[in-house]
């Protein structure tokens, strides 16, 4: 490193929101970038450490972390720039939204806060499409192989840009109006700007990469199309399927998935929702979010915008401690507890909290019936008990489940295909190969619900596992 003593001559900076006061009036980006020197300055306290953990335990694209911060320091921002995109194809996205496990397995991480990876690596893309250093890669020869990309989310964009710039011609198909998938439909825009991802589609496009929107691959077009028309397909749905609340009143009207909160509202932030009977609508009411996840703080988040009157989030874990604990040691990410940009806005949050039922009147829902638990080790494997007389209400005039997901969707294409698929619901892949040689799947599809930055890699290596198989 150009400066071995950074560590000791620099503190973290931290990165500036917007004030709440002015933010929660809109759906912009709260982040505030750091100064040019300022961001030297934190580069700098990139150690020599030997072996990166940030990028050999902690990034999932393993990101050359080291060698981008070293240019940083000395001022070879292009050179930054090509580091930080030979294993990252979309650095603006992970800047933006990533949870950096790369910073927690930071060597100063140990008894020091590490490095702020995720900020300059936001800060060099950028001044990657300022400075025009970003241009397509087109293919220098064809290959004349056609692979169908179906999904248009983290992993499915990866995988199709690094197919076509390998020279096959590639179609990525996708149910919703725009390409993006979980990007644009599932993150809110306060986090993620849609600009971002249509100035990446841009380059995709001139790359080769063609879309095909508004088509429901399994339904609108067969399993036996796709083997016709494509040499080879590969599956990046995402794992659609929500885990559901099942207690009484479950079926109340104003109960929605958190998903379908969250992309009503990204659709009519992009003017794209125009049925008003669909609008989900948080104004003047008393919220209650089920799910303390990323999912769950993205409706506290998008909820304070709408105008909510009180907002509460439950999660039937226990609350995390402020400190690593011993059963997530250095490097591997910490079971801590982490209060997000939204949760600052305004949120009551309640651990070990079990929904047990759910009343209302008429087709609405008015309270939520619930008590506290508590988490008991039976050799090895976790299990909760009721407390005793614990039982309380939350007066709730909408409820979101954000209890995650379960697997990708079965109905549809993966029936059709026939796929072979894991214990718990996902498609079952050996390299990226799924029971049918001809069809391959990453990111969440394979996994279930996963980081961004997962899918990123997933993509990519899916890619790589492709054109061997058009090769043979």
């Amino acid at each position: 490193m150009a400066n071995a003593r950074g560590f000791l001559e620099y503190q973290r900076q931290p990165v500036r929101y917007r004030p709440i006061e002015d933010r929660v009036k809109d759906y912009s980006e709260i982040e505030i970038p750091l100064t040019p020197d300022d961001l030297t300055k934190q580069a700098a306290r990139c150690q020599d450490c030997g072996i990166p953990f940030c990028h050999a335990a902690g990034c999932p694209v393993a990101n050359l972390i080291p060698e981008f911060n070293d240019l940083i320091y000395v001022g070879k921002w292009k050179e930054a720039c090509e580091v930080l995109h030979s294993t990252n194809n979309f650095p603006e996205i992970t800047g933006r939204i990533c949870p950096a496990p790369c910073e927690t397995a930071c060597t100063l991480a140990v008894n020091d806060k590490p490095v702020m990876i995720r900020h300059i690596e936001f800060q060099i893309v950028e001044r990657g499409f300022q400075e025009g250093w970003i241009a397509p890669v087109v293919a220098a020869q064809k290959t004349g192989k056609r692979v169908a990309v179906i999904g248009s989310g983290p992993a499915g964009l990866a995988a199709a840009q690094q197919l076509a710039r390998m020279g096959h011609e590639v179609v990525v198909f996708e149910q919703d109006e725009k390409p993006g998938g979980l990007l644009r439909y599932g993150i809110p825009d306060f986090k993620l700007e849609k600009w971002v991802i249509d100035r990446r589609l841009e380059q995709l496009k001139q790359e080769g990469v063609q879309f095909q929107m508004g088509v429901n691959v399994g339904i609108d077009i067969s399993a036996h199309y796709l083997q016709k028309m494509f040499d080879c397909v590969c599956l990046t749905m995402g794992a659609g399927q929500p885990r559901d609340l099942t207690v009484s009143g479950r079926g109340y009207d104003n109960i929605f998935f958190a998903m379908d909160f969250l992309s009503m509202q990204n659709r009519l932030n992009a003017g794209e929702q125009t049925n008003q009977d669909k609008i989900i609508s948080a104004k003047d009411k008393h919220v209650v979010v089920i799910g303390g996840g990323d999912t769950g703080s993205d409706c506290v988040g998008t909820a304070r915008r709408q105008g909510a009157k009180s907002i509460t989030q439950i999660e039937i874990l226990p609350k995390p401690p402020k400190d690593r604990p011993q059963d997530t040691p250095w490097p591997m990410w910490p079971r801590t507890m982490r209060t997000s940009s939204s949760h600052e806005e305004g949120c009551d949050r309640h651990w070990s909290v079990m929904t047990k039922r759910i009343s209302g009147a008429g087709t609405r829902v008015s309270k939520l019936h619930c008590c506290q638990i508590e988490w008991e080790d039976k050799k090895g494997r976790w299990e909760m008990r009721e407390i005793g007389n614990s039982e309380f209400e939350l007066k709730a005039d909408l409820v979101l489940l954000a209890m995650g997901f379960v697997h990708v969707v079965h109905e549809g294409l993966v029936e059709s295909l026939q796929l072979k698929l894991d214990q718990k619901g996902n498609v079952e892949v050996n390299n990226y190969q799924t029971s049918q040689p001809w069809v391959f799947a990453a990111g969440d599809t394979v996994s279930g619900a996963s980081l961004v930055v997962s899918g990123i890699d997933a993509g990519r290596k899916a890619a790589d596992a492709v054109d061997l198989y058009l090769k043979q």
